[in-house]
C-alpha cells in the first residue's frame, strides 16, 4: 500500500542517496507520513532509525537535515512504545544496531572504560551481576578493597561476597563506583590496576535512556554542514595519487581540555556499539589534533599516552564525522614509512563516499606521519573474516590502486581481473576472495615492488625469540640481563632517570637492537640519532618519533630485515 510504513521506508531507502528535487521532496512527504505512523516491530523501527542516521550524516537541505535532527531527538518515545506493547526488542542489542535510544547495553570493559562510565554516567552505569561469571576472581581481588575479608575468604565456603560489598559500599552510589574508587586507591601503577580489574571480566550495564550519549543523538558540535546536491562521488572517480597531489588538509593541535572531550567523544560512540578501540581507550588528551576532510568530514586524530606505547609501532586511532554524525573510526600503526591502516565504516553509511573518504585518510596519513607504504591486514579483506568475504572488500581496495605482496596470489588476482572483462555478470566466488584474502595488500604510489613486502612485525618479535631461545635457554631475562645496559652504554642512555613505563619501553627496543649484528659499528652521529628516536618513544610524540625514524637509512634497513 503507498502509505504502509514498508512502503514509505523503501521509498526513502532508494531515494536517500539521490540528490534531484524530484527525490528530495519524496523525502520530506515519506518522513512526515512516517512522523505520523506507528512502529509494530523492532526490525522495521531500527530499519528507519537507520535511514534517519544516514540523511543526518548526507542530507540534501537543511529542512531534510532539521526533520531527520526531530525525528531522532524524539525516537526513544517510539522505543518505549514498544517495550510497552511487549514487542520482542532483542535486535535492538545486536552490535550492529547497539546504543539506540531507549535501550541499555551490558558487555566487559576494560578498567579504564569502567572508570569512564562509573564517572560519566554515575546514574546509570553499574555492574550486571547477573551476567557476571567470575565469581571465584572475586575472593582473589575484594579482600585488597575490603578490609577483614581475607579473614573469611582465605579459609571459609560459601563467602557471601556480596554482601561483604555491600555492607562496604553503604547506601551510596553504585556498586561499580564504589569498585573503580577502590582500585584508584590501590598503591598500584596504572598498567598493575587495569591487569587486576581486568581478571575480573566484570560485566558493566549501561541504561542509556534519551541521552545524548546515544547513537541516536550523539554529535559533534558542527557550526557548518556540507549540503549534497550533487550525486555522491563514486569509487570510479577517485585516485589516491590525485588526493595527495592536492592541497594539504587542515589541521590543528587541540589544547588538553578539547582533546578530553574528543577522546570521551570517541570513546561513547565506541562502547554503544561494545567495541574498545586501543587508542580510545589509551589516549593521551594532551596529544590529540583535529582534521577537515572536507564535505562535511572532520576527524579527531589520538595518540597514546607514553605509558601505554607500543615497543616499535607508533600508533594513531581517529574517529569520523560527517556533519557532526559519528560514521566510522580508523587506527594506524606505522614504522619508518609504512603504515598499517585500519579502516572501520559504520554499517548505515556504507553507501556513502566511502572511497573518497579512504583516500582523504591516506592523505591526511601522509601529511601528518610522512608514511608513503600502505599496508592492508589480511583481516580486512576477507581473512577469517566472512563479513569482509561477503562485502567483496577485496574489491574495493584493489579498485584503488592496490596490490598484494605475494606473487602466487598476484597470479590469482590477475586472473580473476580477467574473467571479470571476458565474463558479463561474473562475481568472483567466495572460494577464491578467501585464497586472495590470505596476503596483505600494499599501496605504494609509482613503485611497483617494495622492500617492505616480506615484512613482518610478528616476524621480527619471533626472530627475538629465536634468537634469545638459542642464546639464552629460551630466558628474556638473561638476555636483558646482557643487553639492556650494554645498549644504554651505546648511546649514552641514562636508565636510572627512567619511569616504569620508559624502562619498559626502553627494554623492548634494546633487545630488538640486539639482533643488528653491525650495531657496534655505527658512527657517532647514527647511535645519537637512534637515541634521539628513543627519546621521542619515550617522551615526546609519535609524530616526533616517526620523523626521526624516516631519517635513520641504516636502523630502517636493519629493521627491514629483522622482519623477515
Amino acid at each position: 500500500m503507498p502509505n504502509s510504513i514498508e512502503f514509505l521506508l523503501n521509498q526513502l531507502e532508494e531515494a536517500k542517496r539521490r540528490f534531484d528535487d524530484q527525490s528530495q521532496t519524496l523525502i520530506v512527504k515519506c518522513l512526515e507520513k512516517l512522523s505520523r505512523s506507528r512502529f509494530q516491530d523492532a526490525s522495521t523501527l531500527i530499519r528507519f532509525h537507520e535511514i534517519l542516521l544516514f540523511l543526518r550524516a548526507y542530507p540534501a537541505s537543511a529542512e531534510i537535515l532539521e526533520q531527520a535532527e526531530t525525528l531522532l531527538n524524539n525516537f526513544v518515545e517510539r522505543v518505549q512504545r514498544l517495550y510497552d506493547d511487549g514487542a520482542d526488542m532483542a535486535e535492538f542489542w545486536d552490535a550492529e544496531y547497539s546504543g539506540i535510544a531507549g535501550n541499555e547495553i551490558s558487555a566487559v570493559f576494560s578498567y579504564k572504560i569502567a572508570r569512564f562510565l562509573a564517572e560519566q554516567f554515575p546514574q546509570s552505569a553499574e555492574v550486571d551481576w547477573q551476567a557476571f561469571k567470575r565469581k571465584d576472581r572475586l575472593g582473589a581481588i575484594l579482600p585488597r578493597l575490603i578490609p577483614l575479608l581475607d579473614e573469611d575468604a582465605s579459609v571459609e565456603a560459601n563467602v557471601p561476597y556480596y554482601t561483604w560489598l555491600k555492607t562496604a559500599k553503604g547506601q551510596r552510589g553504585s556498586d561499580l563506583a564504589w569498585m573503580i574508587r577502590g582500585f584508584a586507591e590501590l598503591d598500584l601503577s596504572e598498567r598493575a590496576k587495569a591487569e587486576l580489574f581486568d581478571s575480573l571480566d566484570l560485566p558493566i550495564w549501561w541504561r542509556i535512556e534519551n541521552a545524548k550519549a546515544s547513537r541516536t543523538r550523539l554529535r559533534l558540535a558542527t557550526k557548518k554542514f556540507f549540503y549534497h546536491t550533487t550525486p555522491l562521488i563514486k569509487r570510479s572517480e577517485v585516485s589516491i595519487a590525485d588526493e595527495f597531489a592536492g592541497k594539504p588538509l587542515r589541521v590543528k593541535k587541540l589544547s588538553s581540555t578539547q582533546g578530553k572531550k574528543a577522546i570521551n567523544l570517541a570513546r561513547v560512540a565506541s562502547v554503544e556499539r561494545y567495541r574498545e578501540l586501543y587508542g580510545f581507550t589509551h589516549g593521551d588528551a594532551n596529544c590529540v589534533s583535529h582534521a577537515e576532510l572536507g564535505r562535511g568530514v572532520e576527524m579527531f586524530i589520538y595518540e597514546l599516552a607514553p605509558e601505554w606505547r607500543l615497543p616499535l609501532r607508533a600508533y594513531h586511532a581517529g574517529m569520523i564525522f560527517k556533519n557532526g554524525v559519528p560514521v566510522g573510526y580508523v587506527e594506524t600503526l606505522s614504522l619508518f614509512e609504512r603504515c598499517e591502516v585500519g579502516f572501520n565504516l559504520y554499517y548505515t553509511f556504507r553507501d556513502g563516499e566511502t572511497a573518497w573518504l579512504y583516500a582523504r585518510l591516506l592523505k591526511l596519513f601522509h601529511q601528518l606521519f610522512g608514511v608513503t607504504y600502505f599496508s592492508i591486514d589480511p583481516y580486512q579483506i576477507g581473512f577469517h573474516n566472512e563479513e569482509a568475504i561477503e562485502s567483496g572488500a577485496f574489491w574495493f581496495y584493489r579498485k584503488l590502486g592496490f596490490r598484494s605482496t605475494q606473487p602466487g596470489i598476484r597470479q590469482l588476482i590477475e586472473a580473476e581481473e580477467k574473467r571479470l572483462h571476458e565474463r558479463a555478470g561474473y562475481r568472483t566466488p567466495a572460494r577464491t576472495l578467501r585464497k586472495i584474502a590470505a596476503g596483505h595488500l600494499v599501496f605504494e604510489l609509482h613503485k611497483p615492488e617494495s622492500d617492505w613486502d616480506g615484512f613482518q612485525i610478528r616476524n621480527l618479535g619471533l626472530n627475538l625469540q629465536k634468537h634469545i631461545a638459542k642464546n639464552f635457554a629460551g630466558s628474556a631475562k638473561k638476555m636483558k640481563a646482557v643487553t639492556i645496559k650494554e645498549i644504554a652504554r651505546e648511546l649514552r642512555i641514562q636508565l636510572a632517570s627512567f619511569s616504569e613505563s620508559e624502562h619498559r619501553l626502553f627494554e623492548n627496543f634494546a633487545l630488538v637492537l640486539a639482533l643488528i649484528n653491525d650495531f657496534h659499528t655505527w658512527t657517532p652521529g647514527e647511535k645519537q640519532l637512534l637515541a634521539d628516536i628513543i627519546e621521542a618513544k619515550l617522551q615526546r610524540s609519535e609524530n616526533d618519533y616517526l620523523a626521526l625514524q624516516q631519517k635513520h637509512s641504516r636502523l630502517r634497513d636493519a629493521v627491514i630485515r629483522s622482519g623477515f
